[in-house]
């Protein structure tokens, strides 16, 4: 069962991204090799997480002014996406 090193790398990862240390292909990427942790959670999380990663990715093709969705409110949501990632595997410890 992916322990909480697994939300500790993407939390690392989204910090990463919002310092500008690394790139969102790379983000993604990063996120979506997690395959065992996605595995353990509900399949609704899965589905939240790529809709998340789409619309960043999609977002990093345009200027914040010709986006219909802010990148820090996708971040935001990532973060919220965390928080309760980790109290789901709390729950099934």
């Amino acid at each position: 069962m992916p322990s909480t090193s697994s939300i500790q790398s993407l939390r690392d990862a989204l910090h990463s991204l919002q310092q500008n240390q690394m790139n969102i292909a790379g983000f993604c990427h990063i996120w979506r090799n997690q395959a065992s942790l996605l595995a353990t959670l509900p399949p609704r999380y899965a589905e939240v997480a790529e809709d998340l990663l789409g619309r960043l990715e999609a977002g990093s093709l345009f200027t914040e002014e010709s986006c219909s969705f802010s990148r820090q409110d996708l971040l935001d949501s990532l973060t919220v996406w965390l928080d309760k990632a980790q109290q789901q595997l709390a729950r099934l410890d």
